[in-house]
């Protein structure tokens, strides 16, 4: 039910330009997507804000160009996937994984601020794609087929992405002194 509707709402806009319906998208959307990408950024609300404007604004220009192959949450998502990427190319960030666990490592020693941070503080030790899927997965509730929909990876790479960003995580919190269940 919750597709069709949105379904309903692209065709208004599209063939209407109901900017109401675009409306309509974007409170249900909204929420989701600033907390995945307050996820993404461990925790930077300003930067999730903008970044989730960004993707709204680009969803508006190309909803002409969603074909209803996929979700329309699926087909959001994968925008703000690639708004979030186009923003590290940007500041000509590398996967290098030794530099996030030395910038995790210094930004732990500062005074624990609660768990929250220390759920953030966790994902800055993962590589962005384990912290996509994790986020998808575990914050959103986004199955692994729409995920890998999401990322372009197949769905045993999801998977995997999954297994390794979990391990992480447990690792670094275990070593935080929460105790593994």
């Amino acid at each position: 039910m919750s597709q069709l509707n949105d379904i309903s709402l692209v065709a208004q806009v599209v063939v209407f330009k109901n900017t109401k319906a675009f409306d309509e998208l974007v409170k249900k959307y909204q929420s989701p997507i600033r907390r995945f990408f307050l996820n993404l950024t461990c925790g930077d609300s300003e930067l999730s804000d903008d970044l989730a404007q960004d993707t709204f604004i680009k969803a508006y220009t190309n909803i002409a160009s969603f074909k209803n192959l996929s979700s329309f949450s699926t087909w959001l998502y994968r925008i703000a996937y690639n708004i979030f990427y186009d923003y590290i190319r940007s500041r000509k960030e590398t996967n290098d994984l030794d530099a996030r666990e030395v910038d995790a490592i210094s930004s732990v020693e500062q005074d624990n601020l609660g768990q929250k941070m220390d759920v953030y503080q966790s994902l800055k030790t993962l590589k962005e794609i384990e912290r996509t899927c994790i986020t998808l997965f575990y914050m959103e509730d986004v199955s692994i087929e729409k995920i890998a929909g999401i990322t372009g990876c197949p769905v045993g790479t999801v998977k995997s992405h999954l297994s390794r960003g979990k391990e992480k995580l447990a690792n670094y919190l275990n070593k935080n002194g929460y105790e593994r269940n």
